[in-house]
């Protein structure tokens, strides 16, 4: 993907030269990374061809060119120890209304057109595109793909884009299970957000912008997000204390800055407001869901509902690597998946809008966890699971329950079948694992079929055993 020439240029460029002293900057580490910036350049380019395929990628001069006028000027201020000659940055619009950006190892980034209708200055433009930037310079996919490695994480192409992207783009994408968990480990952890967020500041600051901006970007992406809450920042978790932080930052560049033209980005504004409204990732998702491969368009993208038998009285005994073992009913059959695996009973599995899916069974797995806590930690992840589920709802709150002999969480939801489209019930057992990573069982069940499921998916998560 080659950067575009740009079309906006800035008139008056600066009227004042800015001073950025970069003595007491917060010293930023790059983290371990196995992988070499080629494979990054490699990853990210294959992530950027399934982004053109799956997203409605702007083809608009003016909407591009002044995001390249910006990527550019921040990009060529990235600190020495950073900077990687095989990356090649390119910087696109997205035809969407949810504010979000995101960026792909080896440098293309993707900016939603409501990041762009939503911002009061370039400067919150350019401090959100100076965070996506920072991880790139600082490999943080392939890093986090790295920490993932001992999990077995599948195809990591496809696992890195879905878990950059997020939402329920992102499940799609990545070819995750109904659950959208395929990419748990893949996503930005508060450790690296913190780097991107303080690295951002800094090239902000040597690239003319006051870094006080992307303090305020994040205030705004708050408060002008419609219902469901922001995407960008249920993809980005917060590291605390963000906008305080990122202000210390400010004051510690000491950056005296003058006028700037601003003409571009009212212009660009100007030029999104005369453009038919941007629609919503969901109705993007449910418009693609529609059209059949032969490119006709169906009424309906569900699979057509399979009779499926009652659970068996008899179990089965599965060992799960060196991790546990579960008991099941012998006619439930076991799916493998990246870092989980299914066990559903035959004509209870197939796929829906490009997303693997089961209407009666159990699914085990982990999510990565950062706070040690198993009550936030369950949070995270019932969040997590809403992202690629809107219709996701909690039934009760937590209770205490018992799984591998630990302590763990029971907290029942409520869903709506991507099969059925009739109302589903979710059981979700959660408990740590000693090293902190979080140990989910999610068993499923329509409605009408709980009061056989129910009690056998309560027996599922009570055989598990953990074999270390």
């Amino acid at each position: 993907m080659s950067v575009m020439k740009p079309k906006l240029a800035f008139a008056g460029a600066l009227a004042a030269v800015l001073t950025v002293a970069l003595g007491a900057q917060t010293p930023i580490e790059a983290p371990k990374n196995k992988y070499s910036p080629a494979d990054d350049v490699k990853l990210g380019r294959e992530a950027a061809q399934q982004v053109e395929r799956e997203m409605p990628v702007m083809r608009d001069d003016q909407v591009n060119s002044y995001l390249n006028n910006v990527g550019r000027r921040l990009a060529e201020n990235i600190p020495p120890e950073f900077r990687h000659p095989e990356f090649r940055y390119s910087f696109t619009g997205v035809n969407l209304r949810e504010i979000n950006a995101f960026a792909l190892p080896g440098g293309p980034m993707f900016v939603n057109r409501g990041m762009l209708e939503k911002a009061h200055n370039e400067g919150e433009v350019a401090g959100v595109m100076a965070h996506e930037l920072s991880h790139v310079a600082l490999r943080h996919g392939t890093a986090q793909a790295t920490k993932a490695r001992p999990y077995e994480i599948g195809t990591i192409a496809g696992a890195v884009l879905g878990a950059i992207v997020g939402g329920r783009t992102g499940s799609v994408i990545a070819q995750g299970t109904q659950f959208g968990l395929g990419t748990a480990f893949m996503r930005y952890s508060r450790e690296y957000e913190k780097q991107a967020d303080l690295l951002g500041s800094q090239i902000m600051a040597r690239a003319g912008y006051d870094p006080r901006d992307m303090a305020n970007v994040f205030k705004t992406i708050e408060k002008e997000s419609g219902p469901g809450g922001p995407q960008w920042m249920s993809d980005h978790p917060n590291p605390g204390n963000r906008y305080e932080y990122i202000n210390k930052e400010a004051q510690m560049l000491h950056v005296q800055r003058g006028e700037q033209d601003t003409r571009g980005f009212q212009q660009v504004q100007n030029h999104l407001r005369s453009l038919a409204p941007a629609p919503s990732a969901e109705e993007v998702a449910r418009r693609a869901g529609r059209t059949s491969r032969g490119g006709g368009t169906s009424t309906d993208s569900r699979p057509t509902p399979n009779r499926v038998s009652r659970p068996s009285s008899n179990f089965q005994t599965y060992t799960e690597g060196d991790l546990f073992r579960v008991s099941v009913p012998e006619n439930w059959r076991e799916i493998a998946g990246n870092n989980e695996v299914t066990f559903a009973p035959e004509g209870a599995y197939g796929n829906a809008n490009g997303q693997s899916v089961f209407t009666h069974g159990t699914q085990i797995g982990l999510a990565r966890n950062e706070t040690h806590d198993l009550a936030t930690a369950t949070d995270e992840l019932v969040q997590s699971l809403g992202q690629g589920n809107p219709q996701l709802r909690r039934a009760s709150n937590p209770s205490r329950a018992n799984v591998g002999g630990q302590q763990a969480l029971q907290t029942r939801l409520s869903n709506v079948s991507e099969v059925t489209g009739g109302e589903e019930r979710i059981d979700l057992y959660t408990t740590l694992m000693r090293d902190g990573t979080l140990f989910y069982v999610i068993g499923v069940a329509p409605a009408a079929d709980y009061n056989d499921y129910g009690p056998v998916i309560s027996k599922v998560a009570r055989s598990i055993q953990f074999v270390k």
